[in-house]
């Protein structure tokens, strides 16, 4: 029985791998069967002790590894080319963070892909003008410095919420833009 388990692991493996792109978390699966079905072989204590604890402890485990493995890619490729054109992550976020409080009025600062030099670069957009239309980069991450996206909760003090702003960023989807225009 243990042997059929495992290879049944193994085999459901490969789906739980593939899923690592998606955001679902997985969840502990209800047994077709009552705790008690396998008594008097195997007692319903044991059952519910394994299904409702160490099975839930592996599903929680994987929900965990896989955020941390999502964080990983996100880091990567990416951070290594931040790095390249930026000296560090730090210096990144310096330099995008001083351009879009820069933007008089409204506007955006942007993080682009400039893909004749393949490189990154930062730049800002006054009002709705489009990044790639005005700079030629392929937009990789915007920052809405119109008064609209911060007023209520920052007021006028746009420097407050662009370090606010830093905390909710989608790296999955700005590396997932990266990796797509670098073909």
């Amino acid at each position: 029985m243990l042997s059929r388990a495992a290879s049944s692991a193994s085999r459901g493996l490969a789906p739980a791998l593939a899923c690592l792109g998606s955001r679902q978390k997985h969840s502990l699966p209800d047994l077709p069967y009552d705790y008690g079905a396998l008594e008097p072989h195997i007692n319903a204590q044991i059952m519910q002790l394994h299904h409702s604890k160490h099975h839930a402890a592996y599903v929680n485990n994987l929900n965990i590894t896989e955020e941390k493995y999502r964080e990983a890619l996100a880091k990567g490729e990416l951070l290594e080319a931040i790095k390249r054109d930026f000296g560090s992550f730090d210096k990144f976020k310096e330099k995008l963070t001083a351009v879009s409080a820069g933007v008089q009025g409204s506007g955006w600062g942007w993080l682009g892909f400039n893909k004749e030099q393949g490189r990154l670069q930062i730049a800002a957009c006054p009002n709705q003008d489009p990044l790639q239309g005005t700079t030629g980069l392929i937009p990789l991450l915007g920052i809405d410095v119109w008064e609209h996206a911060y007023y209520l909760q920052y007021k006028n003090v746009r420097p407050d919420y662009l370090k606010a702003i830093w905390n909710v960023i989608n790296w999955e989807n700005v590396t997932e833009r990266y990796v797509a225009c670098k073909k």
